[in-house]
C-alpha cells in the first residue's frame, strides 16, 4: 500500500494538490483525523480496494493528534506501508494575499484571533508534521497549474527504487527557493546581461548557449557542480531520500542559472530514471 499525506498551511495548495493526485487515480480523503491513519490503514489492507492513497492533513486535526503524528507514522512504516510526507508552505505576506483575494475564513481564525495570528499559529501546529516531510514545496512563486505539474511529477510518478533529482534556476533578487537541499550561487560568472544584444535571451536560447559554452569558468563551475552531486547523490539514495533539489541562481534567473540548470540535466539524464528540471523565473 502507498499512502502519501498531503499537509501544509492554509491557503498554501493542498486542495490542488489532493486534486491532482485525484486525478491520476489515488483515493482520496481530505482533513482526515491523525488519530485514525492505522485504521484507515487497517480498512485499506484488509479490502484491497485500493493501494494507492492520497490524505489530507492540516491544522484542523487536534493539536494532541498533531503531536503524536510522529509515533503514528512509525507504526505505519514499521508495517511496511510505503509512506510520502508532502508539506506545502508559503510565506505569510502571499498567504494573507490569498485569503484576501477569496475572502475565505481561516479555519483556526477566531473574534479573539486575526488572520496573521491563525497563520502563525497553524505553523506552530503543524511542526511535527513539517519535521517529517519527506518533500517541502514553497508555493509562493507557483500558480496552481505548475503546483499540480509538480506533485505529478515527483509524487505521483516516482520510481522509488531511483531517486528524484530537481535541478531548478532562479533569481537571487526574488528570494532564494525554501525547497532547495543545495544552492549553488553562479553570480561570480561572466554575465550575458551586461552585452545589450544578448539581454533579451535567456540561458535556453542558443546566443546564450554559445556565449556561456565559450567562457572557461562556466565549464569549471559546471564540472565543480556535477562532481559534487555525482559524490554524494548515492549517499542520499542509501539513507532512504526519494527527492534531491539541487537549486542553481544567479542574479535575476534568465541566462547563467538557466543555462546550467539546462546542462546539469542533460548531464545527469542517463544516469537516473527520474531526472527533472524547473526554471523559476522564466514564464514558459
Amino acid at each position: 500500500m502507498k499512502l502519501i499525506i498531503i499537509s501544509g498551511r492554509s491557503g498554501s495548495g493542498k486542495t490542488a494538490a489532493i486534486q491532482s493526485l485525484e486525478d491520476l487515480g489515488y483515493y482520496c480523503i481530505d482533513n482526515l483525523p491523525a488519530a485514525l491513519l492505522p485504521q484507515l490503514a487497517n480498512h485499506m489492507e484488509a479490502t484491497g480496494l485500493h493501494q494507492q492513497v492520497a490524505i489530507g492533513i492540516d491544522a484542523r486535526n487536534q493539536s494532541k493528534d498533531l503531536a503524536t503524528f510522529p509515533e503514528i507514522i512509525e507504526q505505519l512504516k514499521n508495517r511496511n506501508i510505503q509512506i510520502e510526507i508532502v508539506y506545502l508552505d508559503a510565506q505569510n505576506d502571499i498567504l494573507l494575499q490569498r485569503y484576501s483575494s477569496t475572502r475565505r475564513k481561516h479555519p483556526l481564525s477566531t473574534p479573539e484571533l486575526s488572520l496573521i495570528e491563525a497563520i502563525e499559529q497553524e505553523s506552530v501546529l503543524l511542526d511535527p508534521v513539517n519535521k517529517m516531510a519527506t518533500l517541502i514545496l514553497d508555493t509562493t512563486n507557483l500558480g496552481v497549474q505548475t503546483l499540480r505539474q509538480l506533485i505529478q511529477d515527483r509524487v505521483a510518478k516516482v520510481e522509488y527504487k531511483d531517486i528524484a533529482l530537481l535541478f531548478e534556476s532562479f533569481g537571487f533578487k526574488h528570494g532564494i527557493p525554501a525547497e532547495a537541499d543545495y544552492i549553488f550561487d553562479v553570480r561570480c560568472l561572466p554575465n550575458p546581461y551586461w552585452v545589450p544584444e544578448l539581454r533579451r535571451y535567456t540561458g535556453m536560447d542558443e546566443p546564450i548557449k554559445a556565449f556561456l559554452s565559450k567562457e572557461p569558468d562556466v565549464e569549471n563551475m559546471y564540472n565543480d557542480i556535477f562532481n559534487f552531486i555525482d559524490r554524494w547523490v548515492e549517499k542520499f539514495r542509501q539513507n532512504n531520500r526519494s527527492y534531491l533539489t539541487i537549486a542553481i541562481g544567479c542574479t535575476g534567473g534568465q541566462h547563467r542559472s538557466v543555462y546550467l540548470v539546462e546542462q546539469l540535466t542533460k548531464g545527469f539524464y542517463s544516469r537516473f530514471s527520474n531526472i527533472q528540471k524547473r526554471h523559476r523565473e522564466l514564464k514558459h
